[in-house]
């Protein structure tokens, strides 16, 4: 019986003074900015293409972003297994600022559909 009260008061004694001590201080608050936006997609087929992103997609990106914010899209098409057993591929890398962007929309358009004809001519 010694040995329990002893134990529970230890343990009693140890969490008492193993509480942390009221801290003050001021937290600041800064906000943040976006100097860069960088979106990379990886893509198997047609069908990926068409379901993963859209134009609309893009241009509700750019509503939210701020001027002078660099861009770049990249997109990976995969084939299919060459002889020599490495995987095909080809990527398609648009860059641009959001202070233009209407030229960078039309660039990613295109590119979607550079990237659609790649998989149409491979059928």
């Amino acid at each position: 019986m010694k040995n329990l009260i002893t134990v529970l008061a230890l343990c009693l004694s140890v969490s008492i003074f193993a509480q942390s001590q009221n801290l003050k201080g001021e937290v600041k608050v800064t906000d943040v900015k976006v100097e860069n936006v960088k979106i990379e997609v990886e893509v198997d087929s047609i069908e990926e293409i068409e379901s993963t992103f859209t134009i609309e997609d893009f241009k509700q990106l750019l509503d939210e972003t701020e001027e002078g914010e660099d861009l770049t899209f990249k997109i990976k098409c995969n084939g299919k297994k060459m002889p020599n057993g490495l995987k095909s591929s080809m990527s398609y890398e648009v860059k641009g600022n959001t202070s233009d962007k209407e030229s960078f929309l039309k660039n990613v358009a295109k590119l979607r559909k550079a990237a659609i004809k790649y998989y149409q001519s491979k059928k």
